[in-house]
């Protein structure tokens, strides 16, 4: 055997091994990937009454992959969210953990700033496909710390479970997540297809119209008048395919009580007129395809 034959072994066998343990493949955030993240989180702040937000997505280095600002929030909102964002991203961890470890005592990790991006404040969540960290989430400029936190944490958890449902994984929730959805008006599930409310109202609110969703409803507890068809008072765009309304001139009324199953297919005007509460629902909506 000669040399050039033993160099080429070598090489051959040093590239096996580089292949099978020196790098692992690691799955990368998409830009529609975080436009998702961000529609959910945009969705959830205007269904939760936020007044304003700033909300920015990164990849796993923290690196900006969008950035959106709603109506209303303060200038520096968006720097702020950044910063929490790649700090969620950084430490693999979200930054109200960080926020309470500073809070209890350790002030010396206030001094990583100047070395990384450091933001301690609650409001970024890492965002994960499986097992893998593929970026995260930051949200300042809510009406609380803990709304920018709230936020975050609904629109990862509905992309990590999107992400399963279009692998074609069986999604279960146990019973203790869901009861906790329903007693904050929560998310369950979201996908490009459909999502899957725990819903809760203490008295009415606007009327409604969906441009793009189809809402099934079944009713838990509580009893409520609900307007269907007729028009908008004062309507109002809040979102692509979303109006908002004072109320409904016409339309029918229908009482709703423990279960109860509605439809009100897409482009329907709906309204909770009257509500006797806690009145609790699933909402199942179902989106139109192009």
């Amino acid at each position: 055997m000669n040399i050039r034959t033993v160099i080429a072994g070598l090489c051959v066998f040093a590239t096996a091994s580089a292949g099978a343990a020196d790098f692992i493949e690691q799955p990368q955030l998409t830009l529609d990937g975080a436009r998702h993240v961000a529609r959910v989180a945009t969705d959830y702040a205007r269904e939760h009454q936020a007044p304003g937000a700033a909300i920015a997505v990164v990849d796993a280095t923290g690196n900006l992959v969008y950035l959106e600002r709603l109506d209303g929030t303060f200038p520096a909102a968006p720097t702020i969210a950044i910063g929490k964002a790649r700090t969620a991203a950084s430490f693999r961890k979200p930054t109200r953990v960080l926020e309470d470890i500073v809070n209890k005592g350790r002030f010396a990790m206030l001094d990583l700033s100047a070395v990384t991006a450091f933001t301690p404040l609650q409001g970024g969540v890492p965002i994960e496909r499986g097992d893998r960290i593929v970026g995260a989430i930051g949200v300042s400029g809510a009406a609380s710390a803990q709304q920018d936190d709230e936020i975050a944490s609904a629109a990862a958890a509905a992309f990590a479970l999107a992400r399963a449902e279009q692998a074609d994984t069986v999604i279960h929730l146990p019973r203790q997540q869901v009861e906790a959805a329903f007693r904050h008006d929560a998310n369950l599930i979201s996908s490009e297809n459909f999502r899957v409310n725990a819903s809760r109202r203490d008295g009415p609110g606007d009327a409604e119209v969906h441009l793009d969703d189809t809402d099934i409803f079944y009713v838990l507890d509580g009893s409520a008048t609900f307007v269907t068809g007729g028009e908008l008072v004062a309507p109002r765009p809040i979102a692509t395919g979303e109006l908002r309304g004072s109320a409904i001139r016409g339309g029918e009324s229908i009482r709703l009580a423990r279960g109860d199953v509605i439809t009100i297919p897409r482009g329907v005007p709906h309204w909770f007129s009257q509500v006797r509460a806690p009145f609790t629902y699933y909402v199942v909506k179902s989106r139109a395809r192009s």
